[in-house]
């Protein structure tokens, strides 16, 4: 029965019912016959385990391949017997590890995939692309609009002073008649300037006219107030609390010395000798420095029934009835400070005059306020080493 047992297990556990016991025994006679002595040696169950092994492994293999699909193994197959288990078990390990290649694999493609839209898509990567091309041509716009603000601000840092329109000082047809004044370029350093002729009367009482500037004299290198003009290479001048575009509006200022080109020294000592007919200072070729007469004959013009009133301009207090447009243009102290701009004007001589035994240090000057009603004479003094405003007469009076 054991024999039975060892070679036909399935059998005999599956016929275990009692009314079939005598059909059982009659089928387990002839297998006897059929295997003879042999049966003990278990061949047939070697033979039976291979095709079992066989089957299993086979099975195995069918469920390694149906696990490549569906990585699941069927409960039928976990436990024919000790080898198809650890066959089935092997191929188990083999499908897991197998799924997790594949896994891998998914995950390789995916990750091929991923790169493949963030990098190799044609649709993505022109997204990419525009983006980038956006981001780089909106970086260039963002460069470019910064480049323009940076040029703005410098076209308005360079553009926040306009050049001063002097024609608005100027009088009008009303007052000087039609087309009164001329415009000349000093080519020193190519300011332009308005002039005017003015026809009235001399110190005789005598007709006469001066072709002067509308405009005080802008020339030379500024120095700060603080610092006397003294050197005596070039030209220098006083912007009115060192501001350059006060020079622009109202004119430089000058120490006497340095309106009459002489030495710094004359500023201090008398210079008499070296004063001039017709002395042209720091005035352009063609010009020279405006005398008494030449302002009396301004403030005594044909046209100017004001008075000082009409020396002025309108951007003075006055009338300007003379055309000859005098501005505020304030004064340089002999100590450095600047005072009185917009309201009042001064200017020097080139004369010297002599002052409590003091030959050197004064000279003649003269000074209008915006309310002065009268003139200044002509004995008028001040002292060298202020800074006063300068006007130029053309020497010839006929175009």
């Amino acid at each position: 029965m054991n024999v039975l047992k060892k070679c036909f297990p399935s059998v005999i556990l599956s016929k275990r019912s009692a009314s079939k016991n005598l059909v059982a025994m009659l089928l387990v006679t002839m297998l006897l016959a059929a295997c003879g002595d042999d049966g003990s040696t278990g061949s047939p169950t070697g033979v039976k385990d291979d095709e079992s092994s066989s089957s299993v492994e086979e099975s195995s293999s069918s469920v390694a391949k149906s696990s490549s699909s569906s990585s699941v193994i069927p409960d039928s197959d976990r436990g024919s017997s000790s080898s198809s288990s650890a066959k089935a078990s092997s191929s188990s390990s083999n499908v897991i590890s197998s799924e997790a290649e594949r896994s891998s694999s998914s995950a390789k493609s995916s990750s091929s995939s991923s790169v493949t839209l963030s990098g190799g898509s044609a649709g993505v990567e022109g997204s990419s692309s525009s983006v980038a091309k956006s981001s780089s041509s909106s970086a260039k716009s963002s460069s470019s609009s910064a480049k323009s603000s940076s040029s703005s601000v410098k076209v308005s840092s360079s553009s926040e002073y306009v050049p001063f329109n002097h024609s608005v000082t100027l009088a009008g047809e009303f007052e000087v008649g039609e087309d009164a004044y001329k415009q000349f370029v000093d080519e020193r350093n190519g300011r332009s300037y308005y002039y005017i002729t003015i026809a009235g009367k001399d110190t005789s009482g005598n007709p006469n006219s001066v072709t002067v500037m509308a405009e005080n004299l802008n020339i030379g290198e500024m120095v700060r107030g603080i610092k006397e003009q003294s050197d005596d290479t070039k030209i220098e001048r006083y912007c009115y609390k060192n501001d350059t575009t006060r020079c622009d509006m109202y004119g430089a200022l000058y120490q006497w010395a340095e309106m009459m080109q002489l030495p710094s020294s004359c500023n201090t000592e008398s210079c008499a000798d070296k004063i001039e007919p017709n002395h042209q200072g720091i005035c352009p070729d063609g010009w020279r420095l405006l005398t008494y007469n030449d302002f009396y004959t301004i403030w005594h013009a044909n046209t100017n029934d004001e008075g000082v009133k009409g020396l002025r301009s309108s951007y003075f207090s006055g009338s300007n009835y003379t055309g000859y447009s005098l501005l505020g243009s304030g004064i340089r102290e002999k100590e450095g400070n600047f005072t009185n701009i917009g309201m009042g004007e001064f200017w020097y001589y080139p004369v010297e005059r002599e002052y409590e035994g003091d030959a050197g240090s004064y000279v003649q000057t003269n000074s209008l306020g915006t309310s002065s009603i009268e003139a200044p004479g002509s004995n008028s003094l001040g002292s060298k080493t202020y800074g006063r405003s300068v006007r130029c007469v053309k020497l010839e009076t006929e175009e």
